[in-house]
């Protein structure tokens, strides 16, 4: 039997509904829609967001619930995963177990110089988290001090590059050094425990080293550590713009609620890294900033000199372009859009 074809159809029902099936086919094939027809985006089946003891807005967002409350109504999971590093948060974006990876700033331009398609599109903190740290008795008191000793880092990370920037003002390099690979954890107990001499430090551990043991921060400086970067996957990005605004609209709940209840985010650092609450103090009073959250000028001039400088020491790969690597990985319409500037 011959298929029944529109123009040879007598019945005009089964004649107007074969057009619009057709046309309806059609439009959906060229990603059109008729007037008035909704047609909503393909969303994913869960959204992977990173919380850090480095990043205390992820914290209080984690214990608040408020992605889960604005996710859930879209059939949207939330998986948080636990970044102990900037090292750890860059392999979990490359591995696509997360979407949203809190890094240093400097460590993102490390991770989209070696190719990985990430943008950074919020600055969760301006902190000094980083110093490097020893005990009284190694006689350690400079950098210089530093040539043949044993140093705990976390390779990749802002402790890393700040370590690396601090050896290169002295003219010195790892190579003057022997470093120990630990996560930041275990850097500050192979310190306590007299198994290094000196310790690129972060916090919480760090400000915990300066109350409870006899650590000592034997130098301090503050424009050598990068911003606080929150990065999304550039390929979920652009599956999801609405999602990445969406996102952003709720850390910046999280940041201004933090800034107008301290106390609630010092116990959610407390209860998350387990420590006391004065050493969550000493990190959020002393050493955090959360007032700009825009991935701004400043903070590109910042970027720029942390990639220039890890471009000397052969961090960075000779023949890359440092400034168009910032540039590439620097995406500041998300916020903008939600914020006005």
């Amino acid at each position: 039997m011959t298929a029944l074809s529109p123009s040879r159809s007598k019945n005009p029902a089964i004649s107007k509904r074969f057009f619009l099936v057709a046309t309806a086919a059609l439009a959906a094939s060229l990603g059109l829609g008729f007037a008035g027809q909704s047609k909503a985006d393909d969303l994913p089946d869960s959204i992977g967001i990173d919380y850090a003891y480095y990043n205390p807005v992820a914290l209080l967002l984690k214990e608040k619930g408020w992605f889960e409350d604005e996710f859930n109504k879209d059939g949207i999971k939330v998986r948080w995963v636990l970044s102990l590093g900037s090292n750890k948060a860059l392999e979990f974006l490359r591995g696509r177990s997360l979407d949203f990876g809190s890094t240093a700033g400097a460590s993102a331009v490390i991770g989209r110089a070696a190719g990985l398609p990430i943008k950074a599109v919020y600055a969760y903190s301006k902190p000094e988290w980083t110093a490097l740290v020893t005990r009284p008795e190694t006689g350690i008191a400079s950098i210089a001090d530093l040539r043949g000793k044993r140093v705990a880092v976390t390779r990749g990370t802002d402790p890393h590059i700040f370590l690396l920037r601090a050896l290169d003002s002295v003219g010195l390099t790892e190579k003057d050094i022997k470093p120990v690979l630990l996560q930041h954890p275990d850097g500050y107990t192979a310190l306590t425990k007299g198994q290094v001499d000196a310790w690129a430090g972060l916090d919480p551990h760090m400000a915990k080293g300066e109350l409870r043991s006899d650590a000592t921060l034997f130098y301090r400086n503050a424009d050598l550590n990068s911003y606080g970067i929150l990065n999304v996957r550039e390929e979920f990005a652009a599956q999801h713009p609405d999602l990445v605004k969406r996102v952003l609209a709720v850390y910046e709940r999280g940041r201004k609620y933090a800034i107008e209840n301290p106390d609630e985010l010092t116990a959610a650092l407390v209860r998350a890294a387990r420590i006391d609450e004065d050493v969550a103090q000493k990190q959020l009073t002393e050493r955090t900033d959360l007032s700009n959250p825009l991935v701004d000028a400043d903070k590109r001039a910042t970027l720029l000199a942390s990639g220039e400088i890890l471009q000397k020491i052969e961090v960075i790969k000779p023949d890359v372009d440092v400034a168009s690597v910032v540039d590439d990985l620097i995406d500041s319409s998300y916020l903008a859009s939600l914020t006005g500037n």
